[in-house]
């Protein structure tokens, strides 16, 4: 079975969400199961640095302004992929969709249906030595590639389109559909049309013949108001061909027995003894109170609106009540960068505050850490929850999307039948996350309690092994429709 997966993002060569851990994970997960999948990226200039020994296979003479070239390469752990090289849409500093300046690049548009209308190309037959059978986009980024190959009529793979997060939909004027070589027939309610524009989002939506998204609870939520983002009218048609499969994390490269970045390896055998050496190097790495019995919280997020980071700066007196400390890594929104910084430095020993993002310094504080706070006002999926539950550092997570569906509350009768691996709450409050915060510290003062519920924890299925059946299944009875 041959797949080609379209995506902005590829874990470790470009990333700035899950969706590049995503999109790295699957082709080697589904390699086992007979799926060969080639991923199409773009060649940022990030990526350029990092891969070698790369082949040209196809030229593209006039790619949206320029020419281009399909090369072919591997990544380290040897998924094979298709990088885009079109200097004069990619070669660029800044992130995959901002520059410099922190703005949106102007001409995003074009950026991402160039790389639509190469997977497009790929899949009506541009590499003779090898064409998909499906062809399966990633976000809004690659919004366009199920519509560039239903409109095209010509013979097409099939197409499945997966939402990473619905928030983020690729909005753009009216007036850039002529440009971006659609017809104006598709320019309607039923097509690509959202609110008297252009959707890239949309248009994977309507388009693909099968959707999915990263958690069975995110599938429902999206298909209500509260939730679908001007989209739930549509997802709700397209129930039946909308599925949700629960991510996992890379147990290899998440592995507290083998962690390089930890200051002590330790497994679900026997792990506190290991957690506490990491406690202990956390709180000397954030300049804490060497305190082996307080709680330690933690958060490794980004500053926005959805991660709910605001409700953690509302809850420490509750956490500072209670004689716990917290350890926060994280950037985005200016306004709680600063409030985090005047915490640390009001509740010296207490709080510690790294901004940024610092891949080694995440895993110590996952390794040292009791509980991870989560309290994300809407999630898909969420990674560091799953994180949590493989390093045995408890998480802690407001009850919606994924976080509902991979964290088992440690309620009254989950604990008697010995199977809670960490804590729920809702609504998403400041009220109940103090009292879940609460929760979590009078179970810590039952050590046996408590080491219990971190074995359990520790041997939760957090790969991508379950998934990827779940993505094989999808393309097969999807290929079996076809004929």
């Amino acid at each position: 079975m041959r797949v080609l997966s379209v995506t902005p993002e590829f874990f470790p060569l470009i990333k700035t969400g899950g969706l590049a851990d995503v999109a790295g994970a699957l082709p080697l997960a589904l390699a086992p199961l007979g799926v060969e999948m080639r991923t199409l990226l773009p060649a940022y200039r990030s990526v350029w640095e990092q891969v070698g020994g790369v082949e040209p296979v196809a030229a593209l003479d006039d790619l949206f302004g320029g020419p281009a070239r399909l090369l072919a390469a591997r990544s380290a752990a040897g998924a094979g992929l298709l990088l885009l090289d079109a200097p004069h849409l990619f070669d660029r500093p800044g992130n995959p969709y901002l520059g410099p300046d922190g703005r949106d690049w102007p001409d995003n548009h074009r950026r991402f249906a160039a790389l639509a209308r190469v997977a497009h190309r790929i899949g009506t037959g541009l590499l003779e030595s090898w064409r998909p059978e499906i062809v399966h986009g990633h976000d809004w980024q690659a919004g366009l590639a199920p519509a560039y190959l239903a409109l095209g009529g010509a013979p097409r793979p099939g197409t499945v389109f997966t939402i990473h997060n619905l928030a983020f939909q690729g909005v753009f004027p009216a007036y850039l559909l002529g440009e971006l070589g659609l017809p104006s027939s598709a320019f309607s309610l039923h097509g690509l049309e959202y609110f008297g524009s252009i959707g890239f989002l949309k248009a994977g939506l309507f388009y693909a013949d099968r959707l999915t998204t990263v958690s069975p609870t995110y599938a429902r939520e999206i298909q209500t108001p509260t939730h679908g983002m001007g989209l739930d009218g549509l997802l709700r048609a397209r129930a039946a061909d909308l599925v949700g499969i629960t991510n996992g994390i890379d147990t290899a490269v998440w592995d507290p027995a083998r962690d390089p970045h930890l200051a002590a390896p330790y497994d679900a055998a026997d792990p506190l003894p290991g957690k506490a050496r990491n406690k202990q190097a956390l709180q000397e790495r954030f300049a804490l109170e060497p305190r082996e019995r307080a709680c330690l919280f933690c958060a490794v997020s980004r500053f926005t609106g959805q991660k709910g980071i605001d409700l953690i700066l509302d809850v420490l007196p509750e956490i500072f009540g209670h004689d716990a400390q917290l350890v926060v890594l994280g950037s985005g929104d200016p306004r709680l960068e600063s409030a985090f910084r005047a915490a640390a430095s009001a509740h010296p020993g207490r709080i510690g505050f790294v901004a940024g993002y610092d891949e080694p310094l995440s895993h110590l504080i996952q390794g040292g850490a009791d509980v991870i706070l989560v309290p994300s006002r809407f999630e898909p999926c969420g990674l560091t929850q799953l994180i949590g539950l493989r390093y045995g550092t408890l998480p802690l997570v407001s009850r919606v999307g994924g976080l509902a569906d991979t964290v088992i509350d440690a309620n009254e009768a989950a604990l008697a039948d010995g199977v809670a691996t960490g804590f729920q709450f809702a609504p998403v409050t400041a009220e109940a996350l103090a009292d879940a915060i609460a929760r979590a510290i009078g179970l810590f003062r039952d050590r046996a309690l408590w080491e219990a519920m971190v074995r359990r924890a520790m041997t939760r299925a957090v790969g991508w092994d379950r998934a990827a059946q779940h993505y094989r299944d999808l393309y097969a009875s999807l290929l079996a429709s076809r004929g």
